[in-house]
Parts: structure tokens; C-alpha cells; sequence
């Protein structure tokens, strides 16, 4: 695929970033979950979980490396950019060296990423001007590589480290200033999450250029309510890939206690 034409499907990835008409997302973690999405009708666009991906490779989250990432990455793009299907790439923290990063997801095909601001080797959040500057490098190389619509989803984890909605507000006009697509609020892995109120908040700050995380369960915000609230983007992190191996332990089960 020519730069170009990379950049132009990297141009309709952005177009679908509509506050009140959000995009919706259903992460894949590998080549079959890809080419089930990227065969459904109303999808839109493809992006992948680092998690799910981590879980395949029988390792967490945080332990997996660039190349393990990078391999099951290649795999997926191997299935959506064929379709001309946008593919936007969970990248964790976009490892030691961003601009590699960044170059070697464009040479697959991928048109936008998510790059979060916690380094995953100390298990810290980065200072906001490291995290800014990280954003922005990518945001450069994308742009150095002949995709300058390249989207880049800027996630924070302040939340999940003590710090309150105004922190995560500061961090995200940062990096949309800097060129971030959008922005994804992390409510932490201990469930913390982002409630209503706050992604008011968050939606009013950003212009509504705001990636929100859906939880398949009751008592959460669902994709209605995100529409009116008016986000740009809705994903599900390893929610399909959790929904997927609970149903393969149940079967399993049952025919192993048949």
C-alpha cells in the first residue's frame, strides 16, 4: 500500500470520530477474532486489545514485549487491510524507542494507535511532559512517514494512579494540543472507572473528542447513553476476549463432566 493511499483510509479512521455519533469499536487479539469483525456489515473499523493479545501469549499485560505485540499485530493487519478496513493499534506504552514503534505499525498497514502515559517497566505514571512529548514524537513520525492523519488515541491512567478528573482534563488538552486525535480516560485496574458524571466532564473538556471504555455488563453505561452524552469513541478492551473464554470454559466444562 502506497503512503497515500494508507493516508487516506488514516483520514476516514478520523472522520469517524464523531462527538454524539460515536465510533464503535470491538477489539480483536488475533487473526480469527479480526476476520470475524472485519466481516460484520456495520463494522467500521478494527482496533486491537494489548491485553487480550497478552493473554494469548500467556503473559500480563504489562510483561509483553514490543515483538510480541508487534507479531500478533502483523497477523491481524494481515486479515483487515486487505478489506480496506481502517486498523488502529493498541501500542501500551509505545516501548523505549516510540518512533521504531510508530514506523513498524505504519509498514503493516495500521492507521492509528493507542499509546498510554504509564511506563509499563517501572509501573509509573510518566511525568505529563515525558507523556506529551511521547505523544507528540508519535504523532511526528506518523506525519515523517507519509501518514500525517495517522490517529493517535492518548491514553491516561491518571485516574488509576490518585490523581482526579482536572489531572486527566490537563493531561488530554496536553495531548490533543500536541496532536492527539482523540483522548481515553483510564478508570484503573482496580475498577475505579469513570462515571457518568465525570465523562460529562470529560466530553465538555475535549470538545467531545473523548474515547470511553464499555463494560458488557449491567449497570453500566451503554452505547445509547454514551451517543447522548456525546463521545467520539466507543471501545471494549478485552471485554469480547473475557465474554469468548468464559463461553469456552463452559463448554469445556460440560463436555469434560459429560
Amino acid at each position: 500500500m502506497t503512503s497515500s493511499a494508507q493516508n487516506t483510509i488514516a483520514a476516514q479512521f478520523r472522520a469517524l470520530h464523531k462527538p454524539g455519533n460515536p465510533l464503535v469499536l470491538t477489539n480483536v487479539y488475533d487473526a480469527a477474532t479480526a476476520s470475524i469483525v472485519a466481516s460484520l456489515p456495520n463494522a467500521k473499523a478494527v482496533a486491537t486489545a494489548s491485553f487480550a493479545i497478552a493473554a494469548t501469549e500467556g503473559v500480563y499485560d504489562d510483561d509483553m514485549t514490543k515483538d510480541q505485540n508487534l507479531a500478533a499485530i502483523k497477523k491481524i493487519a494481515a486479515v483487515v487491510v486487505p478489506k480496506n478496513l481502517p486498523l488502529t493499534a493498541d501500542l501500551q506504552d509505545g516501548y523505549e524507542d516510540v518512533q521504531d514503534t510508530i514506523r513498524q505499525v505504519i509498514g503493516l498497514g495500521v492507521v492509528g494507535c493507542n499509546i498510554e502515559d504509564v511506563d509499563s517497566k517501572a509501573r509509573k505514571l510518566r511525568t505529563l511532559e515525558d507523556a506529551v512529548a511521547r505523544v507528540k514524537l508519535a504523532v511526528e513520525t506518523a506525519k515523517e512517514a507519509g501518514v500525517p492523519d495517522f490517529a493517535v488515541n492518548a491514553r491516561t491512567d491518571v485516574l488509576g494512579h490518585g490523581g482526579s478528573v482536572e489531572d486527566a482534563v490537563e493531561r488530554g488538552k496536553a495531548f490533543l494540543a500536541v496532536g492527539a486525535n482523540t483522548v481515553f480516560v483510564w478508570g484503573g485496574p482496580s475498577g475505579r472507572g469513570v462515571s457518568r458524571d465525570e465523562v460529562k466532564k470529560l466530553v465538555a473538556a475535549f470538545d467531545g473528542r473523548l474515547n470511553v471504555i464499555l463494560r458488557i455488563a449491567e449497570g453500566f453505561l451503554t452505547v445509547a447513553e454514551l451517543r447522548e452524552i456525546g463521545v467520539a469513541r466507543i471501545s471494549v478492551g478485552p471485554g469480547l476476549y473475557r465474554i469468548a473464554m468464559n463461553a469456552y470454559k463452559d463448554a469445556a466444562e460440560k463436555l469434560l463432566g459429560a
